[in-house]
């Protein structure tokens, strides 16, 4: 007989194949880390194990519950095209920091010259909201104009970052090599999506997964967002 654990896993099983999370590249990309994350090789692209993927998220999901339920930060990062409007929905929704522009080196590792720099960009904005740029000529003020569309790009998702982060959550490690490099730096787990091209070994937190498909993404941080959650929220 069927029990309702193995109902939802299929379940889970059927909307992560119309995903497409089960593919990963092509076999000769493989990182042989991965290897017991895959199920088989079809026409030459690796298949993942999707029980595998759903124990990792599963423990993904427990850890996060866990530490986001204690008012844990987790700073979300993800600068390819197929995330990044994903990463940043997601992130403004709970209020978390987010970088889905190009990395800028020592977000992490040189945290006060960076968060320097993002005080002067809103203390700037401030400044123009209020009118107090007026007094500049035009010229000036068009040069201060840039200056901020400049700096929005850069530091927008950096304005809830006030403090260092407590966790990392990143989409394809091997694209955010740097990132992940200044978390493990600083001794903060690292969370990652990974496709069969990346070292698992690399991180606290594998979630083997194809990591360049929008609705691959899309369904995994559905599957993870009821661990989002604030200790506000808590049932007492």
């Amino acid at each position: 007989m069927e029990t309702e654990l193995d109902i939802n896993q299929n379940s889970h099983f059927k909307e992560m194949l119309e995903a497409g999370i089960v593919y990963g590249h092509k076999k000769s990309k493989t990182n042989p880390k991965m290897r017991p994350h895959i199920f088989s090789t079809r026409n030459g692209i690796e298949l993942f194990d999707l029980q595998a993927v759903i124990s990792a998220l599963d423990k993904v999901k427990d850890f996060l519950k866990e530490k986001t339920g204690q008012g844990a930060t987790v700073f979300m990062v993800a600068t390819q095209p197929a995330a990044q409007k994903l990463i940043e929905d997601f992130a403004k929704k709970h209020n978390l920091p987010y970088m889905t522009e190009r990395w800028l080196g020592g977000i992490l590792t040189n945290f006060k010259i960076i968060n320097q720099r993002v005080n002067y960009y809103l203390g700037l904005k401030a400044k123009k909201e209020q009118g107090d740029l007026d007094k500049y000529t035009k010229k000036e003020r068009t040069k201060i104009d840039k200056e901020i569309a400049k700096m929005e790009k850069a530091f927008s998702g950096l304005v809830y970052l006030n403090k260092l982060p407590d966790i990392l959550f990143t989409i394809d490690t091997i694209e955010h090599k740097t990132a992940v490099n200044e978390g493990k730096r600083i001794k903060i787990p690292v969370i990652a999506v990974m496709s069969t091209d990346c070292d698992p070994s690399k991180v606290d937190f594998p979630i083997p997964g194809n990591d360049h498909s929008k609705a691959s993404i899309e369904w995994i941080l559905k599957y993870l967002e009821p661990a989002f959650i604030k200790p506000a929220d808590k049932v007492q």
